[in-house]
């Protein structure tokens, strides 16, 4: 199968189950009243309007931060798409779909809401990972394909 459509495939896929998800959470589950509600010991949704980017780095860049990290995050996903469009390997168009269908859709809640919604608080003995979304899950697995994938190649060389 060509690479571009297996990007392309991913894309959609991480953009429709990142956007489904948080249409979900907000409009059905109602997560915003609820708060935080525990589903595992280890695992709440928890409702965080991200104004920030990963991690709330930048925080202070104000109602201006929207647009600017939504330009900066489309330039970046037509750079990757570039490279998807030049990629000989599946694994790396896969990753490269993820990664773009995750951004995608956070800049979609940035320019729809004014931040991004954030829901998915995994928590253990104490430590806590900052709460993220189907978006941010997709783009790390992506990178982690890319960084896999570039090790194998390393190897093989």
């Amino acid at each position: 199968m060509n690479n571009r459509v297996v990007g392309g495939a991913c894309l959609l896929g991480a953009l429709v189950a990142d956007q489904a998800s948080k249409f979900w959470i907000l409009n059905i589950y109602d997560l915003p009243t609820r708060e935080s509600v525990p589903l595992l010991p280890v695992l709440n949704l928890t409702m965080v309007w991200n104004h920030a980017i990963t991690f709330g780095m930048l925080g202070g860049a104000g109602a201006a931060g929207r647009v600017i990290f939504s330009v900066a995050a489309l330039a970046i996903v037509t750079g990757l798409g570039v490279w998807l469009a030049r990629t000989p390997r599946v694994w790396v168009a896969a990753a490269l779909g993820m990664i773009m269908g995750g951004a995608i859709g956070n800049v979609i809640d940035r320019l729809r809401y004014g931040a991004v919604v954030d829901f998915i608080h995994a928590h253990a003995f104490g430590w806590s990972w900052p709460v993220f979304n189907i978006a941010d899950a997709l783009i790390d697995c992506g990178v982690a394909i890319l960084i896999i994938d570039n090790l194998r190649m390393r190897d093989a060389n």
